[in-house]
């Protein structure tokens, strides 16, 4: 009830893949008249106010080119040249659209040849084992522990090949004892 959550849906490459064509495909093939949608889906990735402001002027631009293409009689050269602006307008945006995808979405995926962020590694104070606790009540049997042996201290080098020979047959004799006690 209180836990984390599903983690948010993410988009596979085929629906980044579609929105890309969709929002590319809009602008153009409606002769400009869509063209603020791209300009829009830009300004929304970027958050930048340059963004917003060339969404915000597509839309009068559109809306005056295509008044002008409907007033004016098919043999007045101002209502071809209104619409040539408009199809610019369109090309221009899902270009610009397209360029600034493109982009985005390599900022945002992880190159493979990049080793990934350093992290630190935990000094062995830090280092703390969680305690496991039981449920519903159950508790596992308790594993004998062994007794913690001390640390001898560094000796002079002369000493230091008896020393390692004497840990190493306290550790052969230790071994050998654990290995003939019977498990649980």
């Amino acid at each position: 009830m209180y836990g984390h959550g599903a983690a948010p849906p993410s988009r596979g490459q085929g629906t980044v893949i579609a929105l890309r064509v969709l929002f590319a495909v809009c602008g153009f093939l409606s002769c400009g008249l869509l063209s603020f949608l791209p300009l829009f889906r830009i300004a929304f990735l970027s958050r930048r106010s340059f963004d917003w402001t060339l969404g915000a002027l597509s839309v009068p631009l559109a809306v005056t080119g295509f008044a002008v293409v409907g007033a004016l009689p098919t043999s007045d050269y101002r209502g071809d040249i209104a619409l040539i602006v408009l199809i610019c307008l369109g090309i221009a945006s899902s270009v610009y659209f397209l360029v600034f995808d493109l982009r985005h979405h390599q900022r945002r995926r992880p190159d493979p040849s990049m080793p990934g962020p350093y992290v630190p590694p935990v000094p062995p104070s830090a280092q703390q084992t969680v305690p496991q606790h039981p449920a519903y009540g159950y508790q596992p049997p308790a594993a004998p522990q062994p007794a913690p042996t001390p640390v001898p201290q560094p000796q002079p080098q002369p000493h230091r090949i008896d020393q390692v020979r004497a840990e190493l047959d306290e550790l052969s004799d230790y071994l050998r004892k654990d290995r003939k006690e019977p498990g649980p």
